[in-house]
């Protein structure tokens, strides 16, 4: 590209352009970070690298919320999530797994069970930020597509953003529990004939 006399012309920016893209860019950050000073962020901790496993042969729980969000990491990445919030919760056989990759060593599992006999886990005001869950489920008076910012079903703190769609009922039952999650957090947590083990290679909980 040449000047009106003839002269090469590097490294100009077109501030016009610029502006044009930067401002809508700008204006979403802006707004992201203003909903997640509202709380906008499911869990109140810088989550892992590493999603991790969770199953149980049942979970029974009283009043239940569903809704999205999204979790952050230590680098500042936005993960985005299906919180399960529930404000009384029993587990049968729970069972929680994680595999790390070490250099050298290679792949290393970490192993959680506890609730295998007749005294399930207890757990109140639990949440759970989940990218994946299955199993079989029954529901009572369940709300579904109800705005996430109205939830009143679930623990207090279980709502999510204005507009998005949620769902909510008063209790909720889960056979077969299957789900992956970045992060899980809970006023109590009891675990019942708690039972961890560390070994090489790959072993999960399905």
């Amino acid at each position: 590209m040449q000047d009106a006399h003839g002269r090469p012309v590097t490294g100009r920016t077109s501030w016009r352009k610029f502006a044009v893209l930067a401002v809508p860019a700008l204006a979403g950050t802006a707004a992201l970070g203003i909903a997640l000073a509202n709380g906008a962020l499911a869990a109140s901790f810088a989550v892992s690298g590493q999603q991790f496993k969770v199953s149980a042969d049942s979970l029974k729980g009283d009043g239940f919320a569903q809704y999205g969000s999204v979790d952050a990491n230590a680098r500042g990445d936005l993960l985005p999530v299906a919180v399960t919030a529930i404000k009384t919760a029993r587990l049968h056989n729970l069972c929680q797994s994680v595999v790390t990759h070490l250099p050298v060593i290679g792949d290393i599992s970490l192993n959680l069970s506890a609730g295998t006999g007749s005294t399930p886990v207890e757990a109140s005001n639990l949440f759970v930020d989940a990218t994946q869950l299955s199993g079989n489920a029954s529901f009572h008076a369940i709300e579904i597509g109800r705005d996430a910012s109205t939830l009143d079903k679930g623990p207090a703190s279980a709502q999510g953003m204005q507009d998005l769609f949620a769902q909510q009922a008063d209790d909720v039952s889960i056979t077969k529990l299957r789900q992956t999650a970045w992060a899980t957090n809970a006023g109590t947590f009891k675990l019942t004939g708690l039972h961890m083990k560390i070994s090489k290679g790959t072993k999960e909980c399905f």
